[in-house]
C-alpha cells in the first residue's frame, strides 16, 4: 500500500485550503464520494447568480451562437451590398443600419463574431498552455530553471500587451492566426505567474511531500496532485483574459493587422465606420457596443467565479 493512500486511509495528511475547516464527519478516508458527494450539494445549493451574472451569460451565449451559426440569426449577405441603400439609418429593415456601400451592418456584426472570436479563443489557448506549463515548471523545480523561465516572463511582461502583440505581427505577417498568435504571447505571463505562485502554494503541502516520498515521479505530482489544486484560479483568469483577447484581437484589427477587407471583424467594422462618424454613427456605435458588451460579460463571469468557493 502507498504511502499516500495508508495516510489517507489514517486521516494524517490534515486537508488544506479552502474547505479545511469542515468537521471530520464531512470527510472521508481516501476522499470517497459520500463526503464529496454531500460538499458538491452543499455548494451547489450556496450558489447564488444575480440578475447580472445572467445577462452576462445570454450575452456570450449569443456571442457563441452568432460565431458558430450565424445564418440561424440573419440571412442577409455581409459582403453583397445595395448601391441603392447608402447610409441608411438604423430601422426595422436594417437594424444597425448600412455602410458606405450598402451592406447591412448587422449581418456584418454577426457574421464578424466568428473572425474575432475564434481568433480570441485561441489566443487564450496559447497563453493558458505555454503559461501553465513554464508556471508548473518554475514553480516546482526550483533554480537556475525557475530563474531562466521568470526571468524570461518578467521580460515579456515589461513591453506592454499592445505593442508585444504588434511586434509578434511584424515578424510573424497580417491575418487573423497571426493576430491570435501574437494576443496568445503576450497573455502567457499572466497564466505563468498565477500558476508558478499556487505551485509554490501547494509544493509544501503534506499531501505532496507524501507523494514524493512515496516515490512518485515529478510529472506525476503535478498532473495528480498539484494541477488539480490550480484549476480554480486558471479558470477565473480565463475567462478575464478572454475578455482581454476580444478587446486586443478587436483593437489590432482596428489599426489593420487582421483579415483584410471585405472580411467582417469587429475592429476591422468599428474603422471602417470612422471616416463616416459625424454622418453615420451608427457604423461605429453599434459594433463598438457588441465588443463592449462581450468583454463586460467575460470580466463579469471572471468575478463570479473567482468570487465563488473552490470546490475540492
Amino acid at each position: 500500500m502507498s504511502l499516500v493512500t495508508e495516510l489517507q486511509k489514517n486521516d494524517q495528511i490534515a486537508p488544506t485550503g479552502p474547505g479545511a475547516d469542515r468537521p471530520h464527519e464531512d470527510r472521508v478516508p481516501g476522499g470517497g464520494t459520500p463526503g464529496r458527494l454531500r460538499r458538491l450539494t452543499s455548494a451547489v445549493g450556496s450558489t447564488r447568480i444575480g440578475i447580472v451574472e445572467v445577462i452576462a451569460i445570454i450575452v456570450l451565449g449569443l456571442a457563441a451562437l452568432a460565431a458558430v451559426w450565424p445564418t440561424l440569426l440573419t440571412s442577409v449577405d455581409p459582403l453583397t451590398g445595395n448601391p441603392t441603400d447608402r447610409l441608411l439609418a438604423p430601422s426595422a429593415e436594417h437594424v444597425f443600419g448600412t455602410d458606405q456601400l450598402g451592406r447591412d451592418v448587422f449581418a456584418r456584426t454577426i457574421h464578424g463574431s466568428a473572425q474575432t472570436l475564434s481568433a480570441s479563443l485561441a489566443a487564450v489557448l496559447i497563453g493558458v498552455g505555454a503559461g501553465v506549463l513554464i508556471g508548473l515548471l518554475a514553480g516546482f523545480f526550483t533554480g537556475v530553471l525557475d530563474a531562466i523561465f521568470m526571468r524570461t516572463v518578467d521580460v515579456l511582461q515589461a513591453v506592454p500587451g499592445l505593442l508585444l502583440s504588434m511586434a509578434v505581427i511584424t515578424a510573424l505577417g497580417f491575418g487573423t492566426l497571426n493576430v491570435a498568435v501574437a494576443v496568445g504571447v503576450a497573455a502567457v505571463p499572466s497564466f505563468a505567474r498565477l500558476t508558478r505562485a499556487e505551485v509554490i502554494r501547494w509544493r509544501s503541502t503534506e499531501f505532496v511531500r507524501a507523494a514524493r516520498a512515496d516515490g512518485l515521479s515529478a510529472a506525476s505530482v503535478l498532473a495528480r496532485h498539484i494541477l488539480p489544486q490550480v484549476r480554480g484560479p486558471i479558470g477565473a483568469l480565463l475567462a478575464l483574459e478572454f475578455g482581454s483577447a476580444v478587446l486586443a484581437v478587436s483593437a489590432l484589427s482596428f489599426l489593420g493587422f487582421g483579415a483584410p477587407p471585405p472580411q467582417p471583424e469587429w475592429g476591422l467594422l468599428v474603422s471602417e465606420g470612422r471616416d463616416f462618424l459625424a454622418a453615420a454613427w451608427w457604423m461605429t456605435t453599434f459594433p463598438g457596443l457588441v465588443v463592449a458588451a462581450v468583454v463586460l460579460a467575460a470580466n463579469r463571469l471572471s468575478h463570479a467565479v473567482n468570487s465563488e468557493k473552490e470546490f475540492r
